[in-house]
């Protein structure tokens, strides 16, 4: 048995302490939620995954000190637009001996920055690991078969997130390439938005094979360009989790696609969906980054046209149909 921190009590960092306690271990949740944390601590519910049980050896508090003291592994699961404010509310209270696993997806819109390099900025002297996969947390709280990677340059640090994860339910894998890991996780969302436009404009598989192919293909330039390995981008972490968001009732970058394609604004879409869309918070980001590394990314730079520049989805789906004809 090991303590375990996991800042933010969203549906995945909920899922994550779901599956940790079931395997015997200490969880401790950090909410900023009074809602959440009385619901996750007199209910046994988490707001968000009504379907899950939450087990006793999990507490929430909205302290970070009660959540943090003790624990050996940190993991940090806030939606990526406030990793660095919420790791500047806490770095003073992490010790060398704590290992940290980044469990959000996305990148930092405002400095276009991966979050590998934010624990690096904000934890100089931290071992960190990144933790992805094709995961909806609404399955893995359940109990239902699911395989994750961790990706870290530290062996030890892999060695004890394998121990306290791995179960019948849990398969764990391991990488050395944060940054293609990292980059699977932040860009397929973006695909998984046009994935749900293409739904919401009612077109059909062979529209969405040709969609996940060639969203693949624009993954791996930029992820490659970027310092990511080619074969990360058709692992569980860039193909397995591509496929999972995108296909998946589940999936709110998906569910926000849908209702831009049946003509709903991005201020409507937030409202409805209610929870944060990593994809529209970092659909600009990968814009800028594609042009900042030369990287041809057509549906990139077609659904940014969708969201900041008032374009049509149906012409931009025309668009990309009558680009220049090329070799696959």
């Amino acid at each position: 048995m090991k303590k375990i921190a996991i800042i933010g009590s969203g549906s995945w960092g909920t899922a994550l302490g779901v599956c940790l306690a079931r395997n015997g271990n200490e969880v401790k949740i950090w909410s900023f939620s009074e809602e959440e944390k009385r619901s996750i601590n007199e209910e046994r519910k988490c707001i968000f995954l009504p379907k899950a049980n939450i087990p006793d050896n999990i507490i929430c508090s909205s302290d970070f000190n009660e959540v943090l003291e003790g624990a050996e592994i940190i993991l940090h699961v806030t939606p990526s637009k406030f990793v660095r404010s919420t790791l500047k509310q806490y770095k003073d209270l992490v010790k060398k001996d704590q290992l940290f696993i980044m469990c959000s997806k996305g990148f930092e819109a405002e400095t276009n920055l991966t979050l590998d390099k934010v624990i690096e900025e904000e934890l100089p002297d931290v071992r960190y690991g990144i933790l992805s996969g094709p995961s909806h947390a609404e399955e893995v709280s359940i109990g239902i078969p699911t395989a994750l990677v961790i990706a870290s340059k530290d062996e030890e640090l892999k060695e004890k997130v394998i121990e306290v994860f791995k179960s019948n339910i849990i398969r764990m894998y391991t990488s050395k390439d944060i940054k293609g890991v990292e980059l699977g996780g932040a860009l397929k969302n973006i695909i998984a938005f046009c994935a749900g436009i293409g739904v919401g404009l009612e077109l059909g598989d062979n529209t969405f094979a040709a969609l996940l192919t060639r969203g693949l293909v624009e993954i791996a330039r930029l992820g490659t360009a970027m310092g990511g390995e080619e074969k990360t981008f058709y692992g569980l972490t860039g193909l397995g989790d591509l496929i999972v968001t995108c296909g998946s009732e589940h999936s709110r970058n998906r569910s926000a696609g849908v209702m831009i394609g049946k003509g709903f604004s991005i201020e409507e879409t937030r409202k409805e969906i209610g929870m944060t869309i990593e994809s529209v918070d970092n659909i600009d980001v990968a814009y800028e980054l594609s042009k900042i590394y030369n990287v041809e990314m057509p549906i990139v730079h077609a659904v940014y046209d969708v969201l900041y520049n008032g374009l049509d989805p149906r012409v931009a789906v025309n668009n990309l149909m009558t680009r220049d004809l090329k070799e696959e």
